[in-house]
């Protein structure tokens, strides 16, 4: 009788399981004998419809997760498996949503801070899928799972036509209001100086305090540019209050500034 009674509350809890499971699929391995229903529990195996290709045995979600807390590191594509998860992601709400918490704490923490108002407090952004997005550009390129062209990717940087990022925006709205100097700290290089100001504007983004290329000739890591490049602004008086961009060599090599900010970017990967 016993055993008839953990049957069906088990069963009973499969059916919950798979009515509730919306955007999910179950794959529920249910008990082929009475006995079995008592000696083993049942195991739900959850997966999400759009993470569910893997890579090398890693799940797509797994795999993002890794890139984002930066275990996963120096890859040069994303998996071909884990193409369209990529692309659902960035394309859907859930990019703009984790992006949102992202910018959602980076401005409470602008309003816990008591600014000197001396003109001398910064904020360092990133422009590429940080500022501006190049989405238009990677959904025509495998979003990432396809080799980088250099050569394309000018082309589509010379249309000056990159929507910005409206969490990132909102945050640098914040930022002029209460005087803070936006500066834009990107590796684009300085011959892409003129087109990066007009895409910008055209994005009504405007009153940054400097906008940093990346000089010709330079050899180094994006972490040792950019550090050294934050070193220059503190050298001359400027207290970095805060520092965002997608890529953790936006955000590490010291000075980095008195608060980092990390948005998601699973779509390429730069040291």
């Amino acid at each position: 009788m016993e055993m008839a009674r953990t049957t069906t509350l088990l069963l009973a809890a499969a059916a919950l399981l798979v009515a509730s499971c919306g955007a999910w699929e179950a794959n529920i391995r249910m008990p082929t004998s009475l006995d079995e229903a008592v000696v083993a529990p049942l195991i739900h195996a959850l997966r999400p419809l759009l993470g569910s290709g893997k890579h090398a045995g890693v799940a797509c979600d797994s795999w993002v997760l890794g890139v984002e807390a930066h275990n996963v590191r120096g890859w040069k594509t994303v998996p071909a498996s884990c193409e369209g998860y990529v692309g659902h992601y960035m394309l859907g709400s859930h990019f703009r949503r984790d992006s949102k918490v992202v910018v959602d704490q980076a401005l409470a923490y602008v309003d816990s801070l008591k600014l000197s108002g001396n003109g001398k407090e910064v904020w360092v952004f990133d422009i590429d899928e940080t500022t501006l997005s190049n989405l238009p550009y990677y959904a025509k390129h495998g979003f990432g799972a396809t080799p980088f062209n250099a050569t394309s990717f000018d082309a589509y940087v010379l249309e000056g036509s990159a929507p910005s990022l409206p969490e990132t925006k909102r945050l640098y709205n914040k930022l002029l209001s209460v005087g803070v100097k936006p500066v834009f700290l990107t590796g684009r290089t300085e011959d892409k100086r003129a087109i990066t100001v007009t895409n910008l504007r055209r994005q009504g983004i405007s009153g940054w305090m400097n906008l940093l290329l990346k000089q010709p000739g330079f050899k180094g890591s994006a972490v040792t540019y950019k550090s050294g490049e934050r070193q220059k602004l503190q050298d001359a008086g400027y207290i970095i209050i805060g520092n965002i961009g997608d890529q953790w060599s936006d955000i590490l090599g010291a000075p980095e500034g008195a608060r980092t900010f990390k948005l998601p970017d699973p779509m390429y990967y730069i040291g």
